[in-house]
């Protein structure tokens, strides 16, 4: 398989091997927070819905707040110190988190600020790894890089989903946190090690940090492709935060048999991402928007099945699926970009994407408590699913996400090394 060769290659080159081991330790590290910190905070004495949702919101709140100077920095700065930095603040956040959970020292107010250093770090580390990858790879090899750096964070999360969910059984949810923490430095260090040459760093300028935002503005507008499905993503992510991140814990822990049902959920979802990652080292479709978008349908499965009190196993399934369809989306979203938008732009037009999938998503944090005590948290995923499918089949209406075309099997750009 003359194919499936060349693209392995692409891991015997030495800057991309760095990158790639740093972001599957780093995504180890952030597998085990979901189950540890959503358990660790439930666990808590006098802990409710609403507890999760207002540290889960300290967290999301500032990722979306800082985005857009997180894609300034990455265009004006080297992107491999960016990302050092932001997988820094990483690990002390959980560092401190674990901490807390440890020596049993968890007021809400500090539980509150290290999640929201978290979300600092989340916007820092986005935008510059957006922009780095066209920076070490050549541009017929995008794709592959993307869908390998994504084998490596998804088996990543598969591992590091089972692991923590035995973790909090046998340990508790500080470890965890701590683990995390642990390895967020590990992959800070590897970062370090990767080196860009002058050519290839972001050129920082003159201009202001609003004349910089004005200019990413303008080419994330100027693509009708782009702002329609990150319109889609803010409504969506809204639904999949509140779904994800308080309702399904919340039935897990009320009906299910609490961390290792929900972690088995998560973990069908990560091997569904997996497969679907594979599945893109071969997919090269004409019109990727289209079919990434279409794929988004389906991820709205695992929360009607958990809504409508399916098996366990169902929910699994339906979990599988959804992985599968999301790191398809992902990986084609994120080529497109990168052969699309120019180079010294990319790291703001990522930050726009950021902001606009993601600026929804504490409010979808902030409801889902109050939403479960009202109506039950079942019904409420019920919608979550419906809110989901509604969204995809109105992004599908507009002309450029269904016209997008990709001509040749690698469209032509310049390669990074000329940069």
């Amino acid at each position: 398989m003359p194919g499936l060769n060349r693209d392995l290659g692409l891991l015997r080159d030495r800057r991309f091997a760095l990158l790639l081991v740093a972001r599957t330790i780093s995504v180890l590290g952030t597998a085990f927070a979901p189950v540890a910190l959503a358990f660790g905070v439930l666990g808590l004495p006098g802990a409710t819905a609403k507890t999760l949702s207002a540290v889960l919101t300290a967290e999301a709140l500032p990722m979306v707040l800082f985005m857009l100077v997180g894609g300034v920095i990455a265009d004006r700065l080297p992107r491999n110190r960016v990302m050092m930095a932001g997988e820094s603040l990483n690990a002390a956040a959980y560092f401190c988190l674990g901490a807390m959970m440890l020596t049993g020292w968890t007021p809400l107010p500090a539980l509150v600020t290290a999640s929201a250093v978290s979300g600092v770090a989340s916007a820092v580390l986005f935008p510059a790894l957006t922009g780095i990858i066209p920076d070490v790879v050549p541009a017929d090899r995008l794709q592959t890089a993307n869908a390998l750096l994504g084998l490596g964070q998804n088996i990543s999360r598969v591992a590091g989903l089972v692991l923590s969910g035995a973790a909090v059984v046998l340990l508790g949810g500080g470890w965890a946190l701590a683990a995390s923490g642990a390895m967020f430095a590990v992959a800070a260090v590897l970062i370090a090690l990767l080196r860009l040459t002058p050519a290839e760093r972001a050129a920082g300028g003159g201009h202001s940090v609003l004349a910089d935002l004005r200019d990413g503005w303008r080419e994330f507008v100027s693509r009708q492709w782009l702002w329609v499905v990150v319109a889609q993503f803010s409504i969506l992510v809204m639904a999949l935060q509140a779904a994800h991140g308080v309702l399904g814990p919340l039935v897990a822990k009320q009906s299910l048999g609490g961390a290792p049902a929900w972690s088995a959920v998560l973990a069908g979802e990560a091997v569904g991402t997996i497969v679907g990652v594979v599945v893109t080292l071969r997919l090269r479709p004409r019109r990727p928007i289209l079919l990434g978008t279409l794929f988004t349908l389906p991820t709205a499965l695992p929360y009607v099945l958990l809504g409508i009190d399916a098996p366990l196993w169902t929910v699994v399934g339906g979990a599988f699926v959804m992985g599968v369809c999301f790191d398809i989306f992902g990986v084609l979203w994120q080529t497109t970009m990168q052969r699309e938008i120019p180079p010294e732009s990319l790291s703001r037009v990522s930050s726009y994407d950021a902001l606009g999938s993601l600026m929804f998503g504490p409010l979808g944090l902030l409801l889902a408590g109050p939403v479960a005590i009202a109506v039950g948290p079942r019904p409420a995923l019920v919608a979550c699913g419906a809110i989901i499918i509604l969204v995809t089949l109105a992004a599908l209406l507009a002309p450029g996400v269904r016209g997008l075309r990709v001509t040749g099997d690698e469209p032509a750009s310049v390669p990074a090394a000329s940069r």
